[in-house]
């Protein structure tokens, strides 16, 4: 990822959003929001206050509560899960 002509590590951005909320797609397609606690080097998260959506977002399933979700499950996290929500519908 380069941002004004220099390479930044995607996993700086996922440790500075630590206690905000994210949306995270997994590969086999569910959907979680939450509030990112801790993260590592292979983008394993736990999340709190966590749900499990469905439509694109739209639709709580189920609140979990605390979650881990393991980093190679991931397709995309999103930092603002309205727009994550939005392209979800679209694509």
């Amino acid at each position: 990822m380069a941002v004004e002509g220099r390479l930044v590590n995607p996993l700086r951005y996922l440790r500075d959003a630590v206690n905000t909320q994210i949306y995270v797609r997994l590969k086999d397609g569910s959907e979680y929001m939450g509030t990112l606690i801790m993260t590592d080097s292979t983008m394993n998260l736990v999340l709190d206050d966590t749900v499990e959506l469905r439509g694109g977002g739209k639709r709580i399933v189920a609140k979990i509560g605390k979650a881990m979700i393991r980093g190679s499950m991931i397709q995309y996290i999103s930092f603002n899960p309205d727009i994550a929500a939005e392209e979800a519908l679209t694509s």
